[in-house]
């Protein structure tokens, strides 16, 4: 039984690390090229009128949730352990010049979520409760026909395993036992661990999109200044280092081993084994964001697109910068050849630990804590979402208590298998989404040309 269980996992893995390389490399950068040129470069002229939108989007009553809201609760989804542990990851085998290539990443998340979150708006659907919600399974029922339901349906069965947080749940836990090292058996304190998360996450997601969204809207704005006066002020003690990081982040870009390991490094995915966790820095094209903006009261499809093209500014731009920043001050503690996720958690630990000293750990951990909480508030909506449109509405309270219970079961067991068999439903969310942007950009481009004429004339 073992050796056929063992077996199954081998497959897992294989087929895991086989999607999530260059078949899901290929559609994320080449889509995200696709809707950059296609849009005429919308990060760039339309970031103004995003920023603006965050300010005067005109809500309806059709929806659940502000755009702010929708954008800071998406923002509190991507930004996770990928933003500490992944960058740690991309400099260990790309270098610093893979931090150039983060921002390129960033630009080309920007052009596809600006896609995604105006077919999120544009092509609502109503669940069996008669509520209109978004989402890849309703821009494809409501843009593409009900034919093509079984595609949505394949989004929505991927979505019920890949937005399960094991990841964050079981590098938490590994987390606390980095900087709070146990002398002996570590099982009792896992799952205690495991079962305080679970509690605590629970306080939020059981009180539905509203109380997600209330809390991520103060949530995230605190974590990110905080991290940014942490980084700060590690700049601050470190002055004379920062010209050195800046040059050798250009300097490494296009060197040879930027060109292969840190241009996917740029997606927090070096190689074939490390690419699945680019889906996990800002999500872009995979179609989480597509729910959340979904939800949204507001009615100009154009502007809540324009408000979802700032996540990825922020999570793969402004996040991950300030990591590689820490972490680059310190460079001569980044082992090279690559590691693992909790590998890179304990590196970006010892790194800014090493910056300041006898505390730096502990502030990460605070960091790292109040992260991994905001990503798993946000899972749960994403994976109820897509139980509501298999099962119907009704059995979305049952998907909760699920992704409950798998908070605790990730803090204890081993999980090669368990985050190959996530990762690989995660990753196969992206093929229904961006095929179907591809299909339905032609309608938002025309959207977004008469807002830019009209603005135009104002």
């Amino acid at each position: 039984m073992n050796q056929f269980l063992n077996k199954i996992g081998d497959i897992i893995v294989a087929a895991s690390d086989f999607v999530c390389g260059y078949p899901l490399f290929i559609l994320l950068v080449g889509g995200g090229l696709f809707f950059l040129f296609y849009s005429r470069f919308i990060p760039f002229r339309g970031f103004k009128y995003a920023i603006d939108s965050l300010k005067h989007s005109e809500m309806g009553n059709q929806g659940q949730i502000s755009s702010f809201e929708a954008l800071a609760t998406t923002i509190a989804a991507t930004v996770g352990m990928g933003n500490i542990a992944g960058v740690a990851i991309a400099l260990s085998i790309g270098g610093p010049g893979a931090i150039f290539w983060m921002w390129v990443s960033a630009i080309l998340g920007m052009s596809t979520k600006f896609f995604e979150g105006t077919l999120s708006v544009l092509y609502k659907g109503k669940d069996s409760n008669g509520e209109l919600q978004g989402g890849t399974m309703y821009m494809i029922t409501e843009g593409l026909g009900k034919k093509f339901k079984p595609l949505a349906i394949f989004f929505a069965l991927s979505g019920l395993i890949g937005t399960a947080c094991f990841m964050q749940s079981n590098q938490l836990t590994e987390a606390y036992l980095t900087v709070f090292p146990v002398d002996g058996n570590q099982h009792i304190v896992k799952l205690l661990s495991g079962t305080i998360i679970c509690i605590l996450v629970s306080i939020v997601v059981l009180g539905g999109i509203k109380r997600i969204a209330k809390v991520a809207s103060k949530l995230t704005p605190l974590m990110v200044v905080l991290y940014f006066l942490l980084v700060f002020y590690i700049i601050c003690t470190h002055l004379e280092s920062i010209p050195g990081v800046f040059a050798s982040i250009f300097k490494g870009a296009f060197t040879i081993k930027a060109g292969v390991g840190g241009g996917i490094g740029g997606l927090i995915a070096i190689a074939l084994t490390g690419i699945r966790r680019a889906a996990l820095v800002n999500e872009a094209g995979v179609g989480t964001a597509s729910i959340m903006h979904g939800a949204s009261k507001n009615k100009e499809p154009i502007r809540e697109g324009l408000v979802a093209m700032l996540g990825p500014s922020i999570d793969s731009g402004l996040v991950c910068t300030l990591t590689a920043i820490a972490i680059l001050i310190q460079s001569d503690l980044i082992p090279q050849g690559g590691m693992n996720s909790v590998e890179g958690l304990r590196v970006a630990i010892t790194t800014f630990d090493a910056s300041i000293p006898g505390v730096g750990k502990y502030l990460l951990l605070i960091i790292v804590t109040i992260f991994a909480f905001s990503t798993m508030f946000s899972y749960s909506f994403y994976g109820q979402k897509c139980t509501g449109f298999i099962f119907g509405a009704k059995y979305e309270k049952y998907y909760v208590y699920y992704f409950l219970a798998t908070l605790i079961l990730a803090a204890v067991v081993p999980l090669k298998s368990i985050v190959s068999l996530v990762d690989l439903s995660y990753g196969l969310m992206a093929f229904p989404t961006m095929i179907t942007m591809f299909i339905l950009a032609p309608k938002a481009k025309a959207l977004m040309n008469e807002f830019f004429n009209a603005n135009k004339k104002k």
